[in-house]
């Protein structure tokens, strides 16, 4: 007898966009856009719209009570029993808005925060997402009792355990403090992996950009890497760093960040200081912006908040604009790269090998130079610094000990000079 397979029926959303003067950060068509994507990583199914205009936002409901009577029938003719909210919610919004019926209503940082929780694959990025959630969730405990008790029970229920935030606060409160201590250590191990890397001589290289904005794929065609690519958004949560072979016959490091987004949830940024470190230590941040969006400026003006954020602004920087692939031959035959900004296609391989020198010459010096060193068997970590920062020519075994002739950073040189055989 065949088994039958159980497949999840993806949740219902209803999405509700509120368009507000500017100064209350407007919403557009292009937003929720946006968030109908959010929704789709999340795993929910779209099954419609709801959308208002208003000069200021309703202190209690944020839409206002006759627009919430017809967003609960609006649900109901569409059997939408998650309701998303391209705004973020107060406390006070967001319970009286879920006291008004049996449905679940979220707002962008929990949705936010949900495809964190699902994408999280490392230790340290799932301390990460919980440490955010738990900020997130600490003020809004009154009246989630019922929800929060399922445990996995659809989005915005993943992550901490909601066994957890039924609790009181100050079991919360200690939840917090040990999370911020395990990932202290987590930046400490980091730290050490960092100077191991500078002693080696070896530069880092950041990818930031936009969700989605083809990181991954850039990051897969230069480093020869197999990360995961998606069209979802947050397809990368946790950071990869891998060497990166350079014209010039040196090496460095090329690490791949989390995606930004706009309205990013307030502490994610605190949240992830473990891992946006690699962008605060990098040589030159690559800023990967998605040349084929229709937002595209908006999405570059995000990413230089957050950057701004991170204490950045005066790290090397160059503007890669991808996806150019998506341009008509005549479109890309105009346009014209600059000192300051380069265009290419991660995805169909055109403009990486200029991209590769421009890397070269913006990074310090620190040219790979020849040399012939002797170890004995036991100066084994000595050897290993060679196989893993140089480029190994020749290595032989001789009278007891080890020969190899290798390229090396000149820096790394300098440090194993007692080893050299002089020619």
């Amino acid at each position: 007898m065949r088994s039958a397979r159980l497949v999840q029926t993806p949740e219902r959303a209803l999405l509700v966009g509120v368009h507000l003067p500017a100064r209350y950060h407007s919403t557009s068509t292009d937003r929720l856009a946006e968030l109908e994507l959010l929704a789709r990583s999340a795993g929910a199914e779209v099954v419609g719209r709801v959308e208002q205009r208003r000069d200021r936002p309703d202190p209690a409901t944020l839409i206002g009570r006759g627009k919430l009577e017809e967003l609960h029938r609006e649900a109901a003719a569409r059997d939408a029993r998650l309701i998303l909210f391209d705004h973020n919610l107060s406390p006070t919004q967001l319970r009286n808005l879920t006291r008004e019926g049996e449905r679940r209503v979220l707002d962008r940082t929990a949705l936010i925060l949900d495809i964190f929780a699902r994408r999280a694959r490392s230790r340290e990025g799932q301390l990460q997402v919980e440490l955010a959630q738990l900020n997130y969730w600490l003020p809004r405990l009154t009246g989630r009792g019922v929800e929060l008790s399922r445990l996995g029970g659809g989005i915005g229920t993943r992550g901490p355990g909601e066994t957890k935030l039924e609790t009181d606060r100050r079991r919360i409160r200690h939840r917090l403090t040990r999370i911020r201590g395990e990932l202290e250590t987590v930046r400490r191990r980091r730290s050490l992996q960092r100077r191991a890397r500078q002693a080696a001589g070896l530069a880092t290289v950041a990818l930031v950009g936009y969700t989605n904005a083809g990181k991954s794929t850039l990051f897969n065609a230069l480093t020869r890497a197999e990360v995961g690519v998606s069209q979802k958004l947050f397809a990368t949560l946790d950071p990869t760093v891998r060497a990166l072979a350079l014209p010039s016959g040196r090496r460095a490091l090329l690490s791949d960040t989390v995606g930004f987004i706009r309205d990013l949830p307030p502490g994610l940024v605190a949240a992830f200081h473990a891992t946006l470190e690699e962008v605060q230590e990098a040589a030159l941040i690559l800023h990967v912006s998605d040349f084929s969006s229709s937002r595209q400026a908006e999405e570059d003006e995000e990413v230089v908040k957050v950057l701004a954020e991170l204490g950045v602004e005066p790290t090397a920087r160059l503007h890669v604009f991808n996806k150019i692939d998506r341009l008509g031959e005549e479109e890309r035959r105009r346009l014209r790269n600059s000192p300051r900004a380069l265009f290419l296609s991660a995805l169909a391989g055109l403009g990486l090998e200029e991209l590769r020198q421009r890397i070269d010459g913006w990074l310090p010096g620190d040219r790979p130079v020849r040399v012939v060193l002797r170890f004995a068997p036991a100066q084994a970590r000595q050897r290993a610094l060679v196989h893993q920062w140089g480029r190994v020519l020749s290595e032989q075994f001789r009278d007891g000990s080890v020969c190899i002739e290798a390229e090396l950073p000149e820096s790394l040189a300098r440090q194993l000079q007692e080893f050299a055989v002089s020619s």
